[in-house]
């Protein structure tokens, strides 16, 4: 029994190449039909990952079902994943070889369709990013486009931006500020004034 949990059915630089390979194919995979952030994959989307996960099990474990062999498994896959993040990170090249690039999917309002149907991207997921983004319709966006992580971002028209709550008690600052400086050049602020009173009241009495 023991031996059947810990010791593998496959060399261990077997069960390396194996995983290593299967990570690149299925990232490769990825790249090329198009990618889309987690909080904006549907129920088929969910689907696909799930059974590519079934699918691509047994190449990587091979004939081997020991706890050891799985572990090396998982090991290598990590470190493959953080060669791989490293590598993108240091050599702008890698970046662009591996997550592509910026695609824009809506220019002043109208959408590219040809770039939509190739990144499998609709027309609802644009209509439901813009509206949080605080617009009313595609019309209102500038620009919307998918980042090579898979995360849609939106750049609305100037003036159909919405102000955050920072910018907004921010402005509200800068006006408490025009209107104190209001009040002390007027002589209408707290203790401002008197000479010009006392001038009016003046001229009131002599007259």
């Amino acid at each position: 029994m023991w031996h059947d949990i810990f010791v593998p059915d496959i060399p261990t630089a077997e069960k390396a190449v194996r995983t290593v390979l299967v990570y690149l194919a299925v990232y490769l995979l990825l790249r090329l039909v198009g990618r889309r952030d987690l909080a904006q994959l549907n129920t088929m989307d969910l689907v696909v990952v799930l059974l590519l996960s079934n699918v691509v099990q047994d190449a990587v474990i091979g004939p081997d079902f020991s706890v050891t062999g799985g572990v090396i498994g998982a090991v290598v896959l990590m470190a493959a994943d953080w060669a791989m993040v490293r590598v993108r990170t240091r050599w702008y090249w890698a970046w662009r070889l591996f997550e592509g690039r910026t695609n824009v999917l809506v220019r002043d309002g109208r959408y590219d369709r040809r770039t939509m149907w190739r990144l499998g991207v609709r027309k609802a997921d644009v209509e439901q990013v813009v509206r949080r983004d605080g617009g009313s319709d595609v019309g209102d966006a500038k620009r919307v486009m998918l980042e090579p992580q898979g995360t849609l971002r939106v750049e609305l028209h100037h003036a159909k931006r919405s102000a955050t709550a920072g910018q907004i008690d921010a402005l509200e600052e800068r006006l408490s500020r025009i209107e104190d400086l209001l009040r002390e050049r007027t002589g209408s602020g707290p203790g401002g004034g008197g000479e010009e009173g006392e001038e009016k009241g003046g001229r009131n009495g002599r007259r």
